[in-house]
């Protein structure tokens, strides 16, 4: 099992090169701390490439994250990970107090440091209030972080230019992105967002490769719905069936162990996602958590003030007073962990399945049934159109 907050995915693939992307906040000791795992498990990996565009997360940011989660007018914790990528991607738009892993192999780094740590140990000071302050000590913060630079600085490189000449000269590219399209800062469940564009539409500008080059897209959603944090969630279910889907799935954040919400599939939020991140076809995950329920429920539509709609509400105001309309379906209590093809799944995880791809309008081509990648059914269409398994 490897959990990875920041490496790509490809790194356990010998003879792929893996790339973080500018579009990425960077936390240098985290990275080196996963790098650093690898090596110790005798990780065969392939090649890391950083690029020279991606902003770095400064101890500044950390304790910035942590005073403002909890200062939503609503009252309710945004729910952040408290790691900085929040106020670090907003000094990235700022401009005036970022820095970017290009900027740690610079003569003026130091002085670039000591800059900065002067007017957040101002805006920093203000910001605690009656909380008592340690101020930050630049000496301290520029010899840490030249010393990560000079660990990673023989992956650091211009990834924008080696991503178009991948692509130019069609070579075989896979974006991975983390979170999901409903934490993206513009089209989310905005401000219960993360700070970035999560979701399909932040590829381009992530990595610098134009939208022309991606020729298919695969949306990754699990059999259920789960958040972690704050904001409006319609299906969620404080419920032994909600209990059911958190502990069978495991469901505690990989950074935080904290607990998720979770609750019954929401066929509008699915929709809306894949419409957003111009999903060509559907990967179902965890299907074999529902195992047991006798009975499953799906959001199919959105009820607000007595109409019903399965368009996603842009406000947030709006959401919080949808009322979920089900549609229910029979459960299995068969454990689904060893099936190996979709004809040996039961015909109510069929059943299910197809209703899916229904309401969000996209065929379903993966189905995984537990984390191993055999556990990881791949469908197709045959000939007379019907699903088959490959």
């Amino acid at each position: 099992k490897y959990k990875f907050s920041l490496l790509p995915s490809g790194i356990l693939t010998p003879g792929v090169t893996s790339v973080i992307a500018g579009g990425v906040v960077l936390n240098p000791a985290r990275l080196i701390e996963e790098l650093d795992e690898l090596i110790e498990r005798q990780v065969a990996m392939g090649e890391l490439l950083i690029s020279d565009r991606a902003h770095v997360i400064c101890p500044w940011h950390w304790v910035e994250d942590r005073i403002l989660d909890a200062s939503t007018s609503t009252g309710e914790n945004i729910g952040t990970t408290q790691q900085g990528i929040g106020p670090c991607y907003r000094d990235k738009v700022g401009r005036s107090l970022a820095i970017r892993v290009g900027d740690m192999f610079r003569p003026e780094f130091r002085n670039q440091v000591e800059h900065i740590t002067r007017v957040k140990n101002i805006t920093l000071r203000a910001m605690a209030g009656d909380e008592p302050f340690q101020p930050l000590d630049a000496g301290t913060i520029h010899a840490c972080y030249a010393a990560y630079a000079n660990r990673l600085q023989p992956m650091v490189r211009d990834t924008t230019e080696f991503l178009l000449t991948a692509v130019e000269e069609d070579r075989q590219v896979l974006f991975e992105g983390a979170q999901g399209s409903l934490l993206d800062v513009d089209h989310g469940t905005y401000p219960y967002v993360t700070s970035s564009n999560s979701s399909g539409v932040g590829i381009s500008n992530g990595s610098g490769v134009p939208a022309r080059y991606i020729h298919r897209v695969i949306g990754i959603v699990k059999a259920y719905t789960s958040r972690v944090g704050g904001g409006p969630f319609p299906t969620e279910q404080d419920t032994p069936a909600g209990e059911h889907l958190r502990e069978k799935g495991h469901e505690y954040g990989t950074v935080t162990k904290r607990p998720r919400r979770c609750g019954w599939l929401d066929a509008v939020a699915v929709r809306y996602a894949a419409r957003l991140s111009g999903v060509d076809t559907v990967a179902v995950t965890l299907l074999d958590v529902l195992s047991g329920l006798d009975e499953l429920k799906i959001c199919i539509e959105y009820e607000i003030d007595g109409r019903r709609t399965m368009v996603y509400p842009s406000h947030l105001d709006d959401l919080r007073r949808v009322r979920p309309v089900y549609e229910t379906l029979p459960g299995w209590t068969e454990d689904l962990t060893m099936v190996r093809s979709k004809d040996d799944l039961p015909a109510n995880a069929r059943a299910y399945l197809n209703r899916i791809s229904q309401l969000i309008a996209r065929p379903i081509d993966f189905v995984s049934v537990g984390p191993g990648r055999e556990q990881t059914i791949r469908l197709e269409k045959s000939t007379d159109g019907s699903n088959r398994t490959r």
